[in-house]
């Protein structure tokens, strides 16, 4: 190995340290956040849920409606909500037309234009559940961890490019239309987070730059805890908070 080999190895522990250290900081210290005002915002499925809210929260922020989009936002998104067995063809199709394979579509439609103005944001509303799959929503949870894989590529694609940025926002069950009638075993302990606040969330990790955000930050323990322990005490962990069954009385949209 020679010098400049043994250097990188040795300076990686001290980088890996070092921006632990700045984001342990940052949790506790006010980052500076960006200006949207004369940001152009383009979201999809934005006419109700978390997208209506989403739509609300950039307006007040100062986004405004024409001219070349710098913050496109990933949001639309369909469930099928049936097993495997259950589940119709052309459904499945649908939910990865529309979770994954949109996202690509947009991306590539305006991120050229945001890496020629050095300056956009691509975000991606995106699920707990691309990291943590429930039975019943078979079609939902693939979808939206193959999306999770498609940011994670682009938010590391991009690092070299500057004034573009990417956040990926990974909630809990949130309490609008899609989800109707999905039922945890105990709602007190695990309630469904508000869209408007998701909303808010995520327009604050774009303005601070925050490459991926869960919500509620006590599912940062589930991520952890799936990466440590056997498959047997996960399936118990399920079986425990209800979300085992939780599709069980699955609505949708009405």
């Amino acid at each position: 190995m020679d010098l400049k080999a043994l250097g990188c190895v040795v300076l990686l522990p001290i980088q890996i340290f070092y921006y632990i250290v700045k984001a342990t900081v940052g949790w506790f210290l006010p980052s500076r956040r960006r200006d949207l005002t004369g940001d152009v915002v383009l979201i999809t499925g934005g006419g109700r849920g978390i997208g209506r809210h989403l739509a609300k929260e950039f307006a007040v922020r100062g986004a405004k409606k024409v001219g070349d989009v710098t913050i496109l936002v990933n949001n639309a998104a369909v469930v099928h909500g049936k097993s495997l067995l259950d589940s119709d063809d052309d459904a499945l199709l649908k939910s990865q037309h529309i979770n994954t394979m949109g996202q690509f579509w947009t991306t590539k439609a305006f991120l050229p234009r945001m890496l020629e103005l050095q300056n956009g944001h691509v975000v991606c509303v995106n699920s707990i559940l691309s990291l943590s799959p429930i039975p019943g929503a078979i079609d939902y949870c693939t979808s939206k961890a193959s999306s999770l894989a498609f940011m994670e590529s682009l938010t590391l694609g991009l690092l070299d490019c500057p004034g573009v940025g990417c956040t990926t926002v990974l909630p809990f069950h949130t309490n609008t239309e899609m989800f109707q009638g999905m039922r945890v075993r105990f709602p007190q302990l695990f309630p469904p987070l508000k869209p408007e606040v998701v909303a808010q969330k995520t327009v604050d990790a774009v303005r601070t730059n925050t490459a991926f955000v869960y919500l509620p930050w006590s599912m940062h323990a589930l991520v952890i805890l799936k990466s440590m322990i056997p498959q047997s005490a996960l399936e118990e962990i399920h079986k425990f908070s209800g979300s085992y069954t939780c599709m069980n009385t699955f609505k949708g949209r009405t």
